[in-house]
C-alpha cells in the first residue's frame, strides 16, 4: 500500500493557486477587518433607505458588496481548511468567516423589510431617476414577487423562531440514522463476516456472491423494520412542518411553496412523473435483459448493484483524463476548449489527495476568483467522468461571472447539475463512439445506463412518493407506516416491472432517505439530468447553432428565470420533451447494450 504524501511532498503543478481570493493571510485578515467596518456603515440606512434615489442605490449597493466580501472570505478560508483539515489556523478563520456572514445577514435584514414596506412604483420611480438602477430591475421584481408572502414583522420574528423547531424531525432522522443505528454481521457464501454500516451497503450489493447480497439486503432493512413506526412518525412530522410553513406563507400546498422559491412551475414536476411512467416499458426491458444476464430464475432487489459486464478495469492517468477531456468535450467549440485549457494552466485544479485533505470533489470559488475544483485523482475512469463533471460547473462559473454582474452572478439550483452532467453525457458519447474493445464498450454502456435508471427512474420515484405523501397529509390522512410502506412498495412495482421481484424488505427503503426531508428538493436531479441529456444531444447532432445557445445559457447565470434560460438553450421543461428525448436515448442504448450483450 503507498503511503499518502503530505500536501508538501504534492508537486505545485497539481495545487491550485489561491491567489486570486487572497494572495495570504494577512490580506484576508484586512478584508475580514473592512468588512467589520461596512456592517457599521450599513446600519446608518436603516429607517432611511427611501430618502433618495441616490442613498437607496448607496445602501443596495454596500448590502451587495458586504455580500460579496464576506462570500470571498468564507471561500479562501473553506479552501485552505480543505487543503488540510487537521490545520487549527483554517479552521478558526473558517469559523470566523461564518460567525461574520450571519452578522451581515443580521445587520441587512431590515433592507427587505423596507423595501418591501414601499410600492413597486417608488421603485420604478427611482429607476427613472438614476438609470444605473435598472441593473437591478430583475433583482427588485423577485423581491416584490416574494411581497405576499411575506408577513408582518412579529409574524416573521415567530416564524424565525420556529425555525429550530421545524427541524427537530429532520435533525432526529440524522441522529437515529447516522449514530444511533446498529448494523449486524453478515456472512457470504464462503462463512466469511461481513460488518454492515451504509457506508459498505451498496458496495456488498454489488458483490458476485449472490448470497452475500440477500444476507446483506434483508439484515440492512431487519434494522429500519425494528424502527419502523420512529420513521414514520419522523418524516410524517417533516411534511406537516413543510405543509405549515406554507400555510403560513400564504400558499395553497407545501409544493408549490417549495417550487416557488426558483420560480419553477409546479407543471414542471408533474410533466417529468407523466413522461417517465410514458417511458417505464425501457427500464422494464432493462430489468429483463439483467435477469437475463444474471441467470437467475427470479431478479430480486438486491440483484440491482451487481455488475452485469464483468467488471472491466480501465486506468485512466490524471494526464490522460486532461487530454480526454479535451476530446470529448470538442463538439463544445473552441471557446470553451480553450477555457478547460486555461483551467490546467492556470492551477484551477486541486488534484491529488494529501493527508487530511478533504475527501470528495468540488466545483466552487466566489464571483471574484478562479472557478477552482478539487478532486482526490485516482486512476480511474469514474475519477475522469469526475474531473469533466467538475469541469462543467466549473466553466458554467466561469462565464456566468464573465458576463454578469454580481447580483446576478449565480444560478439557480435548478439549473446546477445541467452543465456538469452536459459534460459527462458528451464524455460518454465520445467513449461508446470510439472504444473499440468489446467489453470495455460493454462496460461504458452499462456505466451509462446505471446513470439513467438512477438519476430519473429512481429519483423520479422519489419525487412521485413525496408529492404523494405531501398530498395525503394535505388532504387530511395520517402517515402511518403501514400506509408509507405499500404505497412506497406500489411505486416499486410499478417503476421496476414484472421481472422485478420487489421484495417484502424493499417496503422501508422510503424510511433510509434522507432527500425525504429536503422540501421537494429530490426532482432536480431527474430534471436536470433530463436537461443535460436533451442539451447535449442537440450539441452532437446540430453543432453550431446549438453551442451558440448553450453558451448563452452558461453565460446567463440568474439574470432570467431558469425555465427560460434553458427554454433558450433548447430544453424546455414546461413540456415533457426533454424527459421524453432523454428517455428516448435511454431506450436506444438498452437496446444497443442487449445486442452487444447477447451476440
Amino acid at each position: 500500500m503507498s503511503k499518502l504524501k503530505s500536501r508538501e511532498e504534492i508537486e505545485e503543478i497539481y495545487k491550485w493557486d489561491l491567489s486570486s481570493l487572497y494572495e495570504n493571510d494577512e490580506l484576508w485578515e484586512k478584508s475580514y477587518v473592512n468588512v467589520q467596518s461596512a456592517i457599521k456603515n450599513i446600519q446608518e440606512y436603516k429607517g432611511n433607505l427611501f430618502d433618495s434615489s441616490n442613498v437607496f442605490k448607496q445602501a443596495i449597493e454596500l448590502e451587495l458588496e458586504l455580500s460579496r466580501n464576506v462570500s470571498r472570505l468564507f471561500t479562501y478560508a473553506k479552501m485552505k481548511q480543505d487543503e488540510n483539515t487537521q490545520i487549527a489556523d483554517y479552521q478558526a478563520m473558517t469559523a470566523r468567516a461564518e460567525s461574520l456572514s450571519f452578522e451581515v445577514e443580521e445587520a441587512t435584514a431590515f433592507m427587505t423589510t423596507e423595501l418591501l414596506a414601499n410600492e413597486y412604483s417608488v421603485i420604478e420611480e427611482y429607476m427613472n431617476e438614476d438609470p444605473e438602477l435598472k441593473l437591478y430591475e430583475k433583482y427588485f421584481k423577485d423581491l416584490f414577487k416574494k411581497k405576499v408572502h411575506i408577513l408582518s414583522e412579529s409574524e416573521e420574528k415567530l416564524l424565525a423562531q420556529m425555525g429550530e423547531v421545524g427541524s427537530v424531525a429532520q435533525n432526529a432522522f440524522g441522529m437515529l440514522n447516522n449514530a444511533d443505528l446498529k448494523f449486524p454481521i453478515v456472512e457470504d457464501s464462503n462463512g466469511e463476516k461481513i460488518q454492515l454500516s451504509h457506508g459498505n451497503f451498496v458496495p456488498t450489493l454489488e458483490s458476485s456472491d449472490r448470497l452475500l447480497r440477500k444476507n446483506a439486503f434483508e439484515a440492512y432493512y431487519k434494522v429500519y423494520e425494528d424502527h419502523k413506526n420512529v420513521y414514520a412518525a419522523m418524516l410524517s412530522g417533516n411534511v406537516k412542518k413543510d405543509i405549515f410553513y406554507s400555510k403560513a406563507r400564504r400558499f395553497d400546498t407545501a409544493r408549490q411553496a417549495a417550487l416557488f422559491e426558483n420560480d419553477i412551475p409546479e407543471s414542471v414536476y408533474d410533466h417529468l412523473i407523466e413522461a417517465v411512467h410514458k417511458k417505464l416499458p425501457a427500464m422494464h426491458k432493462y430489468m429483463d435483459i439483467r435477469k437475463r444476464a444474471l441467470k437467475v430464475e427470479e431478479l430480486h432487489m438486491y440483484d440491482i448493484y451487481t455488475p452485469i459486464v464483468e467488471n472491466t478495469k480501465i486506468e485512466v492517468s490524471y494526464e490522460d483524463a486532461k487530454d480526454l477531456a479535451l476530446k470529448a468535450l470538442k463538439p463544445l467549440g473552441d471557446r470553451y476548449i480553450d477555457v478547460v485549457e486555461k483551467s490546467f494552466s492556470d492551477k484551477w485544479i486541486d488534484v491529488y489527495e494529501n493527508k487530511g485533505k478533504r475527501s470528495g470533489a468540488y466545483s466552487w470559488g466566489s464571483y471574484d476568483s478562479k472557478p477552482y475544483m478539487l478532486l482526490n485523482y485516482h486512476n480511474t475512469l469514474d475519477n475522469a467522468f469526475t474531473l469533466v463533471h467538475e469541469m462543467g460547473h466549473s466553466l458554467h462559473s466561469y462565464l456566468t461571472r464573465k458576463n454578469q454582474p454580481y447580483v446576478y452572478g449565480n444560478y439557480s439550483i435548478f439549473v446546477a447539475e445541467v452543465a456538469s452532467t452536459t459534460n459527462e453525457a458528451l464524455l460518454n458519447h465520445y467513449l461508446i463512439k470510439n472504444e473499440e474493445n468489446p467489453k470495455k464498450k460493454l462496460f461504458i454502456l452499462n456505466h451509462y445506463l446505471e446513470q439513467f435508471r438512477g438519476t430519473i427512474y429512481r429519483q423520479t420515484m422519489f419525487a412521485e412518493f413525496e408529492r404523494d405523501i405531501h398530498t395525503m397529509v394535505e388532504n387530511g390522512e395520517a402517515l402511518t407506516e403501514e400506509l408509507l410502506s405499500n404505497h412506497y412498495i406500489e411505486l416499486n412495482k410499478k417503476y421496476y416491472g414484472n421481472e422485478m421481484i420487489s421484495d417484502e424488505s424493499i417496503r422501508l427503503e422510503w424510511a433510509r432517505i434522507p432527500h425525504f426531508y429536503y422540501n421537494f428538493y429530490v426532482y432536480q436531479y431527474a430534471t436536470g439530468f433530463s436537461a443535460a441529456i436533451a442539451l447535449s444531444q442537440r450539441i452532437i447532432e446540430e453543432g453550431e447553432a446549438a453551442v451558440a445557445d448553450y453558451l448563452e445559457f452558461l453565460k446567463a447565470g440568474s439574470s432570467q428565470s431558469p425555465i427560460d434560460i434553458l427554454k433558450k438553450a433548447g430544453a424546455d421543461m414546461l413540456s415533457s420533451e426533454p424527459v421524453e428525448n432523454a428517455l428516448n436515448l435511454f431506450s436506444d442504448l438498452v437496446d444497443e447494450f442487449e445486442r452487444l450483450l447477447f451476440q
